[in-house]
C-alpha cells in the first residue's frame, strides 16, 4: 500500500509538471503531449462509450494526451452517411469533457472517414477522387467543428484522417484543403493535424500552405513493432526480432521486373557431404523463377506463379492497387547440392519478386541433429542481395546491424525535422509494439525511440492504453504483471515511458 501511494503521488506530481509546461498549441509549435490512443470507437462493431477511468488513470499516472481514432459509422443512423446519431455524438462530447475534467488534451481522429480507411473493408467511394465522398467527409468535420467551437486548442484538436497510404502530395493537399476549409468555416482557430503519407511515415510539405500540424508514426522497423501480428501479410513466418535489429538472409529475391535490384544470394561454404538445400518460399509477387546453381551448375529451376483459386500456395492474396496476386506459398523446394561444392547461388531469373522465409541444409555435420536451419532476416525492401559465408556449425558468419537508434533518427526523425524547420509542428500520433514481440526487445526498442523523440522535442501517443500494445491488460506471456485497480499493469513499460 505504501509503495502504491508513493507511486500515485509521484504520478500526480509528474502530471502537474506536464500540465504546467505544455507550451503553445499552434500548427507550427505543438507541445510535447504524451499519452495514449483510446479505442472505444475505433471500429463500428465495438462501438462503446469512452471510459472515465481511462482519463482518470492516464492523468494519475502522469500523462496529458489522448488520441481518439474513430470510425464514422459509429455516429451515423441507418447506414446513411448524411444522418447523425445524436446519442453517439454525446458519447464523444463526454470524452471531451473527461479531457477537461482531468486536464488531458483530446485529439479527435477519423480512423475511418467517409470515403477513406486504412482498414478493411474498403469504403464504397474513394475520398481522394470522388466528389460526393469529399462533400460528406467535409460535412462530418464541419459538424464536429460547430459542436466544439469555443473549446480552446489547449484542450482539443482535430486529426483529419488516419494514415493515408501511397498518396502523392498534390492529391493529399486537394482533399485536405476541402476538409480544412469546412472546419475553419465553422471554427477558424481550431488546431488541425494531418497524418503523414505512406501510412504516417512520410512528411507532406505540400500541406504547409494549409497552416496545419502533422503527425508521424513510431512503428519502424515493422519486424519489431508488429512481430507475428496476424493482420500483417506473411506474419506466420516473421523471424524473431532483436534490438538493435541484426540482419540475416535478405528475404527478397528480385527478378527481371526489378532489374536495378536483381542480384543473386550467394552462399559460400565447404559442402563436404552431398546435402539437400531446402528453400522455403514465402510470398511470390505475380511470377518468379527460382534458379539454384552449385558451382555454376543448375540444380533447381522452378517457376512459381501466383493466381486465383487452388495452387501450390497456402493463401491467395490479391493486391488491388497493383492488380496482381502476391500469394503466400509457405512451401519448401529442395535443391540437391553435390559433395565438394564451394559456392551456391540462388536467383530469381525471371519475374517480379519473391521472398524466402528460410533455408535448411541436411545433412550438415556440425549442426545439431546434422541439420542446419538458417532463417531469413527482417524484410529490407530495396536492398540488393549479398554473399554470405556458412561456418562449420551451419550459421552465417557475417551478420550485421541493420536497424538501430541511429537508423531510426536518420530515417524517421531527420525528414520530419526538415518539415519542422518550415514551420510545421510535429507529434507522434501512434507507436508501440504488439504483444508477441519479446518484452526485453520491446523495452529496448521503445527506449531508443523515446530518446530520439525527446531529443527532437516531440510528444507521442502510445497505441494503446488497455490492450495488446499498451501498459494495461496487454496479455504478454513474458511479463510479471502488477495489479492495478483490477487490471494487469506492465510496470516496467510504465516506468520507462514516464521517464520520457
Amino acid at each position: 500500500m505504501r509503495r502504491r501511494l508513493k507511486t500515485l503521488i509521484a504520478g500526480s506530481a509528474f502530471a502537474l509538471v506536464l500540465a504546467g509546461t505544455s507550451g503553445a498549441q499552434t500548427p507550427d509549435s505543438l507541445p510535447r503531449w504524451r499519452g495514449f490512443n483510446l479505442l472505444e470507437k475505433f471500429m463500428v462493431h465495438s462501438n462503446k462509450p469512452f471510459v472515465e477511468d481511462d482519463f482518470r488513470w492516464i492523468a494519475e499516472l502522469g500523462f496529458n494526451f489522448v488520441r481518439l481514432p474513430m470510425d464514422y459509422r459509429c455516429w451515423i443512423r441507418d447506414n446513411d452517411w448524411r444522418k447523425f446519431n445524436e446519442d453517439t455524438l454525446r458519447e464523444i462530447d463526454q470524452a471531451v469533457e473527461f479531457g477537461k475534467k482531468y486536464n488531458i488534451h483530446v485529439c479527435l481522429n477519423f480512423h475511418r472517414g467517409p470515403g477513406y480507411t486504412v482498414a478493411s473493408p474498403k469504403e464504397p467511394k474513394d475520398l481522394w477522387t470522388d466528389p460526393e465522398a469529399q462533400e460528406v467527409c467535409s460535412l462530418h468535420w464541419a459538424a464536429f467543428a460547430r459542436r466544439y467551437k469555443g473549446i480552446p486548442n489547449s484542450r482539443l484538436s482535430f486529426d483529419l484522417l488516419n494514415e493515408p497510404g501511397q498518396l502523392d502530395g498534390s492529391t493529399y493537399y486537394k482533399v485536405a484543403k476541402i476538409l480544412v476549409e469546412a472546419i475553419r468555416k465553422e471554427d477558424p482557430e481550431r488546431l488541425i493535424i494531418a497524418d503523414g503519407a505512406y501510412w504516417g511515415n512520410k512528411p507532406v510539405p505540400e500541406l504547409i500552405p494549409l497552416r496545419i500540424a502533422q503527425s508521424t508514426r513510431g512503428y519502424q522497423p515493422m519486424g519489431v513493432s508488429h512481430f507475428r501480428a496476424s493482420w500483417i501479410n506473411g506474419w506466420e513466418s516473421m523471424p524473431p526480432p532483436t534490438w538493435p535489429l541484426v540482419g540475416g538472409l535478405n528475404p527478397f529475391l528480385y527478378g527481371s521486373g526489378k532489374p536495378e535490384l536483381q542480384t543473386p544470394l550467394v552462399l559460400k561454404a565447404d559442402f563436404s557431404e552431398a546435402c539437400d538445400l531446402g528453400i522455403t518460399v514465402n510470398v511470390v509477387s505475380s511470377k518468379s523463377r527460382l534458379v539454384v546453381k552449385a558451382d555454376g551448375r543448375t540444380v533447381l529451376d522452378k517457376t512459381l506463379e501466383s493466381g486465383p483459386g487452388q495452387g501450390e500456395w497456402k493463401k491467395v492474396v490479391y493486391v488491388e492497387p497493383y492488380k496482381i496476386y502476391q500469394n503466400i506459398f509457405d512451401r519448401e523446394y529442395v535443391a540437391k547440392i553435390p559433395a565438394g561444392t564451394k559456392e551456391v547461388r540462388l536467383e530469381n531469373a525471371d519475374g517480379d519478386w519473391m521472398t524466402l522465409s528460410g533455408l535448411r541444409l541436411t545433412p550438415w555435420p556440425g549442426a545439431p541433429g546434422r541439420e542446419a536451419k538458417i532463417p531469413a532476416g527482417q524484410s529490407e525492401w530495396g536492398k540488393k542481395q549479398e554473399t554470405h559465408e556458412i561456418n562449420a556449425a551451419g550459421k552465417l558468419s557475417n551478420l550485421r546491424v541493420i536497424y538501430d537508434r541511429s537508423t531510426h533518427w536518420k530515417e524517421q526523425i531527420e525528414p520530419w525535422k526538415e518539415l519542422q524547420k518550415k514551420g510545421v509542428g510535429v507529434h507522434v500520433g501512434e507507436w508501440g509494439a504488439f504483444n508477441r514481440t519479446p518484452h526485453d526487445v520491446t523495452l529496448a526498442w521503445m527506449e531508443d525511440l523515446l530518446r530520439n523523440w525527446k531529443e527532437a522535442g516531440w510528444g507521442w501517443a502510445l497505441w494503446n492504453f488497455r490492450g495488446s500494445f499498451g501498459i494495461l491488460d496487454s496479455d504478454r506471456q513474458d511479463v510479471a504483471y502488477e495489479d492495478f485497480r483490477g487490471h494487469k499493469l506492465d510496470r516496467k513499460m510504465l516506468e520507462l515511458i514516464r521517464r520520457y
